[in-house]
């Protein structure tokens, strides 16, 4: 687009004139400086993370999951509140289904025509779990009709996402953006977005903690204008690791050491690989339990393994020197169970199954044929949505309903430690403070942890004179505006940029704007610098005059300073008389015998 730089020029004019005359002038306001963002999930809850952001014109979705406590499409998101034909974007933070479950459906269910991209391990994992959650959904009684998508709608869905490289930067329509390692999951990522010189920073889950696999998540190397940070945990704090990992194993220990069953749900990716590693650890390093068997019961367990082992280069030192030794995912005392079909339940165990959320499944089933047993235990190791089964149980209830509608009296043990790769409040508030971003935005946080972690942050910086911040929590569907106003500054290309202007000197040119990119060169430089050509144009006008000679030359010469007359010497009475030139010979004027000008 080309644009007259006489308004660029005036603003750059006023700008300098600010320090001797300040002018007090109404600027309208531009509707395209406003920012806005809409939670369309995980706005004050946890689950179906999926937000909206849109800034000059371009429109883009972060992460479109599903709500694990829901079924059908009472799961989704809230998308209708968005024209999905109108997006340019979708960004996806990592492959657990709160984040991703809703992509398949995004993509083939709906009017969306923009561009997908994740982590090559996100993608390569996300084919995997999406495929087992239709398994195990249809396992759970979900009929055809309920079911959000298809088989086939996961394969067309992969055809059309594409992948992007840690610190890759790519631009589509105008925006340009690339991604940080976040810790959490194998190939999770935060996505920093930059829109019109304005960057907003999504987090996506997060942890700032090196475990015994993954990195910590990453300082970015820029400060974003706006934060969107979880909030999972509000304020409140994790225990050491290794207290963690003892007090883990010393439950296990137990359990197994009084006869029971311990049954530790998780995901099949992500916290499974970390307790695994433990517990493989563990049981090396204590003989006495090496006849009693530790399971990973999941129909993915060999495919996860074979991921893992890909993308080891997305791990941690720890796990790279180990890996040119020996493979660490390879566990000397963990088998395989693909199936409750496969296992014999005979005597004391350790199992640990999928979902983490205890809603269907194989680790729902054996909870089930577990629990009314007191000798056995069952440990949560992870964040428990509200609505789900894991949930329910830390509360200690009498007894559960089963998946088919009965009641069963609840005995076993249920012991909550938290290997959940989400940041605590020092983990989150120390990475704010390294943001330094003016507004940040909480997200993917129950209302009341949410709450807390803004007020404290608030205080935190209530009495800081050097930074000023806004917090927001927005619920579902409802949006935060934010204003930014930059200056446009175009840089000086070909032959104008031969020599530096002189103060006050109006340079004269064509400003071109391409995706919020401004370049200010002379007309005939244009095919050199951008795509565009120039043209002439040609235009003859006839009217008819009947004034004087003298009357027309004295007006003409009111328009233009340089009208030269001259007379034409033609027999032809079609030919004209006399030829005005003006305007350094641009504009000619024929003057013919008859007054037809």
């Amino acid at each position: 687009i080309a644009e007259s730089t006489r308004g660029f020029t005036l603003d750059k004019m006023t700008s300098s004139l600010e320090e001797t005359e300040k002018i007090d002038a109404e600027i309208p306001e531009d509707t395209s400086d406003s920012l806005t963002f809409t939670p369309l999930g995980s706005g004050q809850e946890v689950g179906r993370s999926c937000h909206y952001l849109t800034f000059k014109g371009k429109k883009i979705l972060l992460d479109c999951g599903i709500h694990p406590g829901m079924s059908g499409v009472d799961a989704l998101p809230f998308v209708d509140f968005v024209d999905c034909e109108e997006l340019d974007l979708l960004l996806v933070t990592h492959f657990h289904l709160d984040h991703c479950g809703a992509v398949p459906w995004l993509l083939e269910k709906t009017a969306f025509r923009g561009r997908c991209f994740m982590t090559h391990a996100t993608k390569a994992i996300y084919r995997m779990l999406i495929g087992d959650y239709l398994k195990v959904s249809k396992y759970g009684g979900g009929s055809d009709n309920r079911l959000l998508y298809t088989e086939e709608d996961l394969e067309k869905s992969m055809e059309k996402i594409e992948v992007i490289d840690f610190h890759e930067q790519k631009e589509v329509n105008g925006i340009k953006f690339w991604c940080y390692v976040a810790g959490h999951v194998l190939g999770a990522c935060m996505f920093m977005i930059e829109i019109a010189g304005v960057r907003v920073l999504y987090t996506g889950d997060f942890s700032r903690l090196e475990d015994r696999h993954l990195c910590a998540a990453e300082l970015p190397t820029v400060s974003p204008d706006v934060l969107i940070c979880e909030s999972t945990y509000g304020t409140q704090v994790h225990e050491g690791r290794e207290e963690r990992e003892k007090r883990f194993t010393s439950t296990v220990h137990e359990i197994v050491g009084r006869g029971g069953r311990c049954l530790i749900p998780a995901f099949a990716l992500g916290r499974a690989q970390e307790l695994l590693l433990i517990l493989d650890e563990y049981w090396e390093a204590h003989p006495e339990l090496q006849d009693i068997p530790v399971y990973y019961a999941s129909s993915l367990a060999k495919k996860c393994m074979a991921v893992y082992q890909t993308f080891v280069s997305g791990m941690n030192s720890r796990i790279q020197k180990q890996i040119a030794l020996n493979n660490p995912f390879v566990f000397r005392h963990v088998s395989n169970l693909k199936s409750i079909e496969h296992f014999e339940d005979v005597g004391p165990c350790v199992v640990l199954a999928s979902p983490g959320m205890l809603q269907n499944g194989l680790s729902r089933e054996l909870f089930e044929n577990w629990c009314t047993d007191s000798k056995n235990g069952c440990i949560i190791a992870g964040y428990c949505v509200e609505g789900t089964l894991a949930k329910h149980i830390l509360s200690e209830p009498e007894e559960i309903i089963t998946m088919s509608g009965q009641k069963l009296a609840m005995r076993l043990q249920v012991a909550y430690i938290s290997f959940s790769a989400h940041t605590d409040y020092l983990q989150t508030s120390n990475f704010v403070r390294s943001m330094r971003s003016p507004h940040l935005v909480l997200v993917h946080g129950e209302i009341n942890e949410m709450n807390r972690l803004k007020a404290a942050i608030i205080r935190q910086y209530e009495d800081d004179a050097d930074f000023h911040i806004e917090v927001h929590n927005p619920r579902n569907t409802e949006s935060v505006e934010l204003h930014f106003r930059g200056e446009k500054t175009a840089k000086v290309v070909g032959k104008m940029a031969m020599s530096a202007p002189k103060d006050g000197e109006m340079l004269s040119g064509v400003l071109v704007r391409r995706n919020f990119n401004y370049h200010l060169m002379r007309a005939d430089d244009l095919s050199a610098y951008t795509e565009l050509s120039n043209s002439v144009l040609t235009q003859k006008e006839s009217i008819y005059y009947n004034g004087s000679m003298s009357l027309l030359l004295h007006n003409l010469q009111q328009v233009s300073g340089d009208v030269v007359l001259e007379h034409i010497d033609s027999k032809d009475p079609s030919d004209p008389t006399h030829l005005i030139r003006m305007f350094k010979d641009s504009v000619r004027v024929n003057v013919y015998f008859a007054q037809h000008i």
